[in-house]
């Protein structure tokens, strides 16, 4: 992995004196806050949800260069092409767009006065993004879950759609986070885009106005979610000390209220937490924790008439820490994943270059299991006393497909501020400066001809939860 030494120390010095933020994230119990409800508290029907109304600008440079080989733009010579990364999302036909990137509503409560042990949980998303936009959905049902409590002294029971445990930045609540975008990481390895069930073949640069969608998914991304069984709980082990488990197993087919194969998949999670004051979502606290994930799919990767699917192993799992108290807050996350690793929106079967390599078992197609990425991310913010305002900072690195000929390296160095109008009411404004490298081919050869171009990117977001 190759680290580009100015922006990572300009990162560290950041997190050094910032330190950490304020009450939108935490390092929060997501698991009892996200599957229970309080004891004796609990409404047995209380509607709740979040708008996120958007507007975001990239200024990346559309020439992709010229010549022949990968990444060399569009058809007929064109030279002012784009290619996923220098669009916005979810729509991918422009370089500047509003959005109502999430308008989710829900009800969650509790059985009473039947029987106060039995939670519920149901959410539906109305919003534009990767989960709606897929065959031009006007909502889909992000969460549909039963929590049974009864033996809440050795295991909770959770029963039907909801988030997997897994990596801090998606795990969490997302209408907390304290960023508008993702890392790279998790966008790339942990949402999940089911690739298409029949082969469909690469998508390449497009012109403005796009011709053809840059969008080849026909299903919904996953979103860190699963249809499952998972026992879990939280103990405390010191008065100010707790401990959490999570197992979980899962049809592996994402926001799918069926399977598509036989084959489940399993994910563990574990956290330790020291807690300083508060409860809920809202609870200052530093906690460390440690997940996995694991499953097969049936993916149909190779180019010719045929339906051919092959099972490949995915693999996923990390480790973390967070400490929230104000006025700071500090995090930290490794995320390492092998097999069925996405290479783009433009390609739906995840092949990077078929045609050239023309074997669905090499590694840097993304569906073979020795193909690997690794990814980390450090984030800071600070908290302004007796202000509303709040200032962020955060440094990625995504290195995809690792010691193959499409080892690829994300990079993103990012600051931000967040205005509180109230609890439930703030604005984010977040400054990428991103750069995107093919490793094993120089400057604008090859499909660097391409993401040579990606630069940075400006996005803001207005967030009310009610």
């Amino acid at each position: 992995m190759k680290f580009k030494l100015k922006k990572t120390m300009l990162a560290a010095s950041c997190v050094a004196a910032l330190g950490g933020i304020t009450a939108p994230a935490q390092a929060t119990d997501w698991l009892t806050v996200q599957g229970t409800e309080r004891d004796g508290q609990a409404a047995r029907a209380r509607v709740w949800g979040f708008i996120q109304a958007q507007y975001q600008y990239d200024n990346s440079d559309a020439n992709p260069g010229t010549g022949g080989g990968a990444g060399t733009g569009c058809a007929g010579g064109a030279t002012d092409c784009y290619i996923p990364p220098k669009l916005i999302g979810p729509n991918l036909d422009s370089q500047s767009a509003f959005n109502i990137n999430r308008a989710r509503i829900g009800v969650r409560g509790t059985g009473m006065p039947l029987d106060s042990n039995v939670n519920y949980f149901f959410l539906v998303e109305f919003g534009n993004n990767a989960i709606t936009a897929p065959g031009n959905s006007f909502a889909k049902i992000t969460d549909a879950s039963i929590t049974l409590n009864h033996l809440k002294k050795v295991g909770r029971v959770r029963a039907g759609l909801f988030k997997v445990p897994m990596a801090e930045e998606i795990y969490q609540g997302i209408a907390l986070i304290d960023y508008v975008n993702f890392t790279d990481g998790t966008n790339q390895l942990l949402l999940e885009r089911p690739a298409n069930r029949n082969y469909t073949g690469n998508i390449g640069a497009q012109t403005l106005p796009v011709g053809t969608s840059l969008n080849g998914y026909n299903q919904s991304v996953s979103a860190a979610r699963d249809v499952g069984v998972q026992v879990f709980n939280t103990f405390k082990v010191a008065p100010t000390w707790e401990a959490s488990y999570s197992i979980m197993v899962g049809n592996g087919n994402g926001l799918n209220a069926s399977d598509n194969d036989e084959n489940k998949d399993l994910h563990l999670y574990a956290s330790f937490a020291k807690v300083f004051k508060g409860a809920g979502p809202r609870r200052q606290d530093w906690k460390t924790f440690a997940w996995y994930t694991n499953g097969d799919r049936y993916i149909d990767g190779t180019d010719d008439s045929t339906h051919n699917p092959q099972e490949y192993e995915r693999k996923r799992y990390g480790v973390g820490t967070k400490y929230y108290k104000l006025p700071f807050r500090v995090t930290a996350e490794w995320i390492k994943a092998k097999g069925v690793i996405f290479q783009g929106p433009d390609k739906p079967s995840f092949g990077l270059l078929p045609p050239s390599i023309g074997n669905p078992n090499h590694p840097s197609n993304g569906l073979n299991s020795n193909a690997e990425a690794n990814s980390w991310y450090i984030e800071a913010g600070y908290f302004i006393p007796n202000t509303k305002w709040e200032i962020d900072a955060r440094y990625s690195l995504l290195t995809r497909m690792e010691d193959s000929v499409a080892e690829v390296e994300f990079e993103d160095f990012l600051i931000g501020f967040q205005y509180h109008f109230n609890k439930k009411t703030r604005l984010t404004v977040n400054l990428s400066n991103r750069d995107v490298h093919f490793t094993g081919f120089g400057t604008n050869v090859g499909p660097n001809r391409n993401v040579d171009g990606i630069d940075k990117r400006l996005a803001m977001q207005l967030t009310h939860i009610f």
